[in-house]
């Protein structure tokens, strides 16, 4: 896969031997954090399937780095709960049922349209600017159909809406739920081609939030969460009802 991860940090360092000594720490966290990373993407692009085992010695061997910066990466994951560590299979991608995929979003829809309420007469010019620009970077992901941008842009999008609440830790659970559900709304975007009704959707939440119309906001931003959630449902069902039938047909 290229350069790996190890060896682009190694690479141009020109620091003497104690100089190295005192970067240690710092070098080692940046390896973890970039194991993170790429290893939530290829969760969240779909690379590694729902209960795909995850094994240490292969991801290390794939991303160039010891087990440790792996291990540590996997534990991160499993606190996102993209990750879940089962006794005999060790860590594997989580899975989520159709009652907790429909949980999810509506929890989403209960606490995020709180946020937007909060959030609207405290919106700023500034604050508008940047969904706006937002917003013009997600849609040109969909046109341009950069599959690993919609995830983080339509993240970027949502947070930039609330973020004048000023209420961090409900923040910090929304962007665990947003995780959590991103690779099976990227899936469900890629086959239903659903981006003009989302790209539609997010423009009518935004002209509610510059017209500081807080009722009007708060109702867009739930009915937008509760409908792709119920699509999301029905199409996660449609899914494992499919693949059942094609390893039931293959028992045949």
């Amino acid at each position: 896969m290229g350069r790996s991860i190890g060896s682009s940090l190694k690479a141009g360092s020109s620091h003497s031997a104690e100089e190295d000594m005192t970067l240690l720490p710092i070098t080692r966290q940046t390896v973890t954090h970039q194991a993170t990373e790429a290893l939530r993407e290829r969760i969240l692009r779909g690379v590694y399937t729902d209960d795909s085992p995850l094994r240490q010695d292969a991801l290390a061997t794939e991303l160039g780095v010891s087990r440790i910066p792996v291990r540590e990466a996997l534990r991160q994951l499993e606190a996102e709960g993209l990750v879940v560590f089962n006794p005999h299979r060790g860590a594997v991608v989580s899975s989520l049922s159709v009652d907790e995929i429909d949980e999810l979003f509506e929890l989403r829809a209960h606490i995020e349209s709180d946020l937007v309420r909060r959030s609207v007469a405290k919106t700023t010019a500034e604050d508008i600017s940047r969904a706006k620009k937002i917003l013009k970077a997600y849609e040109a992901a969909f046109r341009s159909e950069e599959v690993g941008e919609w995830g983080k842009l339509n993240w970027e999008f949502h947070s930039a809406l609330y973020a004048p609440a000023n209420r961090p830790f409900t923040m910090a659970i929304i962007q665990r739920l947003h995780q959590q559900s991103d690779r099976y709304q990227r899936l469900q975007l890629i086959l239903t081609h659903g981006e003009s009704r989302a790209i539609d959707e997010h423009r009518g939440i935004l002209a509610a939030v510059i017209a500081h119309d807080v009722k009007l906001a708060s109702s867009l931003i739930r009915q937008h969460i509760l409908g792709a959630g119920h699509q999301l449902v029905r199409f996660v069902s449609a899914q494992r009802e499919a693949a059942d039938a094609h390893v039931t047909n293959g028992r045949r």
